[in-house]
């Protein structure tokens, strides 16, 4: 670990002035002070709300990130944009974004640490720049923050929804309608595997908007995510009694071998690049799978028209 010390300029509270002083997220001074790192005039504060007054002297210890230990890569991801603030991919099926205990495979933050972008906190986070997160199975456009400042600015972009995501969907039964489902989502009380709408989660809200019908009863949608919840458009499609070709986990009756993945996308990405201020807009590739089934039971120049990129974002403006 490494202290460091500096005498308070002006009076506020320690999470405040700490922020201000390291040019760094509140929720990083958060966590440096819940672990015991930060103490006020020699003794050790745990509480974010402690008031500091001028001339009071601030010590503070960061750590190292701990480093996850290199696992052999033997694929590669398809870059859509890149420059020496951020990245925006196209992600396949399959890749896990983010390591945990449960997953043996490599995953995308392997991919990126042996791609040289690798992003430490002063609290001692490894968050390699991820700014959402897709499920396994999902593909489409994901950013990636190539630097703390830029990963900060996204994220608020995130929250203020001046970044935004329009995910294709195949599903099992047609629409009746466009619809706007705006309910709480939570973990199943009943099976850890899977989310739900419950009273007491976290608030929810995407917009499906009703695209081309097959012969034999499934549907192409286009859904607009207004908050960024786990597994939100496989859930609230539940509500509404339909499933993704695929996911099984929510109600989908399939083989395997048939169907043998989710088949949602995330189509088109927007967002106002944290540095230059222009406005954005990635629309990422289907991959071949999806791609086949669109091909074998939807018309082609009807199915161009309807993925027209310049029209997405008309087509939800009565769902907002």
């Amino acid at each position: 670990m490494n202290s460091e010390q500096f005498i308070a300029r002006s009076a506020g509270r320690i999470d405040k002035i700490l922020a201000q002083a390291l040019d760094v997220s509140r929720n990083q001074v958060e966590k440096l002070v819940k672990d015991g790192l930060v103490s006020v005039n020699g003794k050790t504060i745990t509480k974010n709300s402690v008031k500091v007054c001028e001339g009071d002297e601030i010590a503070y210890e960061f750590k190292e990130a701990e480093k996850r230990e290199p696992v052999e890569i033997d694929f590669d991801v398809e870059v859509l944009y890149e420059d020496e603030y951020l990245l925006v991919i196209n992600k396949p099926s399959g890749l896990v974004v983010h390591p945990a205990p449960s997953v043996k495979e490599a995953t995308l933050v392997d991919w990126l640490v042996k791609k040289g972008i690798s992003l430490s906190t002063i609290s001692g986070e490894e968050r390699h720049g991820i700014v959402h997160r897709i499920d396994k199975e999902t593909t489409g456009a994901l950013v990636v923050a190539k630097d703390n400042k830029t990963h900060e600015l996204l994220s608020e972009q995130l929250q203020d929804k001046s970044m935004g995501r329009y995910y294709l969907a195949l599903i099992d039964c047609p629409l009746k309608e466009d619809v706007l489902v705006d309910k709480p989502i939570g973990r199943n009380p009943n099976n850890r595997l899977k989310m739900d709408v419950v009273s007491h989660g976290k608030s929810a809200k995407t917009a499906f908007k009703k695209l081309l019908e097959t012969a034999h009863g499934t549907e192409l949608i286009a859904a607009k995510l207004f908050t960024g919840r786990t597994h939100q458009i496989r859930v609230h499609l539940n509500t509404l009694g339909r499933h993704i070709l695929g996911d099984d986990l929510y109600g989908f009756k399939s083989k395997r071998d048939k169907i043998p993945r989710v088949y949602l996308h995330a189509y088109l990405l927007y967002l106002t690049h944290p540095v230059t201020a222009e406005k954005m807009e990635f629309t990422a590739p289907l991959f071949d799978d999806m791609k086949q089934y669109l091909s074998k039971y939807f018309d082609r120049e009807a199915l161009e028209a309807k993925l027209d990129p310049e029209t997405f974002d008309e087509v939800f403006q009565n769902l907002k």
